[in-house]
């Protein structure tokens, strides 16, 4: 298929058809809900679709059915708050992941790229290995939390340290960008190895469980802390479909069109730092997700970013909501790392996916 500069942006990139990729969507969609309601009900208490309806219910309100307490407690303080986390968080993995693909025009590109992941994990592992007195001395709700503040306070600076490198002349140079991620990325990723190779046992064990991503902290007020984040970030980018997908054919083509690619990029960045900084503070590091569900979205519907990117939101909450589904039952009583899961599934997808294309 032929793409040229003199179409209108809005018909730069039709690929597939319009019938199948509302069916598509809206499989995605009724995935995401059964796949919610599978994880609420499986575990180690065994809860029925039918009283999961009810608890539900009567949590609002509106029907007083018998049913176990136990059960109850369960769901509401236990479960919920751990798949809403993880549907929150895959959705958040999903969408940056395809942005960022259409930002740098490169499909293996993820939002770790600019150095999200590794700012947040270079302060994390900080925090635990240097003790720092600040997080003793906080107490109560905030000391709970002080971690997970750490660690996305390290992932914004990593990306405005990557943001102001790139800069020059009053634009953001996407090359620039990419050296500068990947320079930054090495070093922060050489500090964070020099510090476990300071760190005790203890240590060495709360690093290693963080590292690997795991959903097992989750409650409300977890929930709570990260929804208006992720609302920012899944209301905010699918308004840059249109523009993402005139800055496929290149930067001078989509200026020409009328898009403005320095707010483009900035806009881009802000919200996958917001989104993936606050998700990887709380959850830890969950590779894969945003590099392979872009991928297996534009296989569905093509590569038309207004539809790529709620795609990519929806699949990824599938994704990690089954992984985590997975991840606590496929050695219980005991929980596997869900980044351990991811990978181990997003690798092998991923190399088929790559010699899929190579072949075509």
């Amino acid at each position: 298929m032929s793409i040229t500069a003199e179409k209108p942006a809005t018909k730069l990139i039709q690929i597939g058809k319009p019938f199948q990729q509302s069916v598509i969507l809206t499989l995605l969609v009724v995935g995401l809900v059964v796949s919610a309601c599978i994880s609420a009900c499986v575990g180690a208490v065994k809860i029925s679709l039918s009283e999961l309806y009810y608890i539900l219910l009567n949590q609002l309100g509106i029907a007083n059915q018998h049913f176990e307490e136990q059960q109850q407690l369960i769901l509401t303080v236990i479960r919920l708050p751990r798949v809403l986390l993880g549907v929150m968080i895959g959705a958040v993995l999903g969408i940056t992941g395809a942005a960022m693909q259409g930002l740098f025009r490169n499909p293996l590109a993820d939002p770790g790229l600019i150095g999200i992941s590794s700012g947040a994990s270079l302060f994390a592992v900080s925090a635990i290995v240097l003790e720092l007195k600040i997080l003793s001395d906080l107490s109560g709700w905030v000391g709970l939390y002080a971690l997970s503040a750490f660690a996305f306070v390290g992932a914004c600076l990593a990306t405005i340290l990557v943001y102001q490198i790139s800069r020059s002349g009053g634009k953001i140079h996407i090359s620039t960008m990419l050296l500068a991620g990947i320079a930054v990325n090495a070093l922060t990723g050489a500090l964070t190895g020099l510090l476990i190779y300071l760190a005790n046992d203890a240590q060495l064990r709360t690093i290693t469980f963080w590292s690997l991503g795991s959903l097992g902290g989750a409650n409300w007020p977890v929930v709570w802390v990260l929804l208006p984040f992720v609302c920012i970030t899944l209301f905010g980018l699918p308004r840059l479909g249109k523009a993402l997908n005139a800055f496929s054919l290149g930067e001078s083509q989509a200026e020409h069109l009328g898009i403005n690619a320095a707010s483009l990029k900035r806009q881009v960045i802000l919200f996958c730092t917001l989104g993936v900084g606050v998700s990887v503070a709380m959850a830890g590091l969950i590779g894969f997700v945003g590099l392979v569900v872009p991928h297996m979205i534009r296989l569905l519907i093509g590569a038309n970013h207004r539809l790529v990117l709620p795609g990519s939101a929806l699949l990824g909450a599938i994704v990690l909501t089954l992984a985590d589904l997975t991840a606590r039952t496929i050695v219980a009583p005991a929980e596997l790392s869900i980044g351990i899961l991811t990978a181990l599934l997003g690798a092998p997808v991923f190399l088929y996916i790559l010699l899929k294309e190579h072949k075509r």
